[in-house]
């Protein structure tokens, strides 16, 4: 697996943390079942990425590879658990955003 798609699951894996804990009253280190099960399916989507180890940040894809539900409970996670990432995981949060402003290459 390669460094770019290991970072994304680590960062996905992270902000549905924080949004399970904050929303679902889930324990830190426990996700609710719905979380887990959005968990394991944003990880098969990375890990089925078209781009394999060269895969861009999921906002700069132009290849929408959720199922629209999933889409938007992502999405849901994304808009709470984003503004929050600085401070609750100020290198994975400062990484992504590198990727997604300097290294996208698509």
């Amino acid at each position: 697996m390669g460094y770019s798609r290991s970072l994304e699951k680590n960062t996905v894996a992270r902000m549905i943390a924080i949004y399970c804990h904050a929303v679902h009253g889930g324990e830190k280190d426990q996700l609710c079942s719905a979380c887990q099960s959005l968990q394991k399916y944003a990880n098969q989507r990375i890990e089925k990425c078209v781009y394999g180890d060269d895969k861009p940040v999921c906002s700069r894809c132009p290849v929408h590879c959720y199922k629209p539900d999933m889409r938007e409970k992502i999405k849901e996670v994304m808009k709470y658990s984003g503004p929050k990432m600085l401070w609750k995981s100020p290198l994975l949060a400062l990484r992504h955003l590198y990727r997604e402003w300097f290294a996208s290459k698509v």
